[in-house]
């Protein structure tokens, strides 16, 4: 099967995954938004590179149209891209340009005869279920973890340059000015192997959140109480209306366990949770579980991991 895969002009580890995703299903071919990383495309097995010559894609809208007329030259059995917000708004643009059948937060593929399945997690995470694209090229968005990185060298792909035109409605937004953040000194919160997450009972204190997931080498989250209360950035908040992750390793904080926090760690492989109240939903789900005063635990902690 032949795979078109979309990949931005700064790459992350979430587009290394979303390439060893693509192989599963077939040979893998990229649109690439800028200047192709040949050295990545080669570890991935990448046999052909397309950029498309048109000033700046920015918008998701440009994107889709520019995939879409590759799409309609190379004729792929599916396209697939990384789940992120601009990424699933992409896919469902491409779906309405290619009349197929998109799907979301992909977190297994695989072949049955001719046919791809995929899998994903629905109703908060509470269901695991299988599906197929049944019209069109299936537009696969893939969830960030799901996928271990598994480079596959080959040769240097062939780069081609491809002239595409956008519409004039997929012209009149234009960028005036970009902003680039200075880089992180932790992973994010989609590519993180450990999560340390302050929720209502940290009560403002982030700093031990923020302690422990320093010692661990992980990433900083919140519940949307802790976002609200303004004790985080909204850019830390974890689930049904914010990030989702699937840590190695969850560890919440004074975290109640309401299901739309919930719902964005099912992919967690461990859960710890340390809360006062133990009757807290969140010891449901949880693998290890410590009542207690987090401002105690927590530096016990600590001074464990130190020694």
């Amino acid at each position: 099967m032949r795979v078109l895969v979309i990949l931005p002009p700064v790459l992350s580890l979430a587009h290394h995954e979303v390439l060893t995703a693509a192989r599963i299903i077939g040979e893998i071919e990229v649109v690439n938004i800028g200047e192709p990383y040949l050295d990545v495309m080669a570890q991935y097995g990448v046999k052909k590179v397309f950029i498309p010559e048109t000033p700046a894609l920015v918008t998701p809208a440009q994107v889709a149209e520019a995939v879409a007329q590759i799409a309609a030259e190379r004729h792929p059995d599916a396209i697939v891209m990384n789940a992120s917000f601009i990424g699933k708004e992409t896919a469902a643009r491409l779906a309405v340009l290619l009349d197929a059948g998109a799907i979301v937060d992909v977190n297994m593929l695989r072949l049955d005869g001719d046919q791809i399945v995929v899998g994903k997690t629905v109703f908060q995470g509470s269901w695991d279920t299988e599906a197929i694209a049944v019209r069109g090229p299936a537009i696969l968005a893939v969830k960030p973890t799901s996928f271990e990185p598994k480079p596959n060298p080959g040769g240097y792909p062939h780069v081609e340059r491809v002239p595409v035109e956008l519409s004039p409605a997929a012209r009149a937004v234009e960028r005036v000015s970009r902003v680039v953040p200075p880089p992180l000194a932790e992973p994010s919160l989609e590519e993180a192997r450990i999560v340390v997450v302050g929720g209502r009972g940290v009560d403002g204190d982030f700093s031990i959140v923020a302690q422990l997931a320093e010692a661990l080498g992980g990433a900083v989250g919140a519940t949307r109480v802790a976002t609200d209360e303004q004790w985080a950035d909204h850019a830390l908040q974890i689930g049904q209306t914010g990030v989702t992750i699937a840590p190695n390793l969850y560890i919440g904080l004074g975290v109640s366990g309401a299901i739309h926090h919930t719902s964005g760690i099912t992919g967690a492989e461990v859960v710890v949770a340390v809360n006062t109240d133990a009757d807290a939903p969140i010891f449901e789900i949880a693998d290890f579980g410590i009542v207690g005063d987090l401002h105690t635990v927590v530096p016990a902690i600590l001074a464990a991991l130190r020694r």
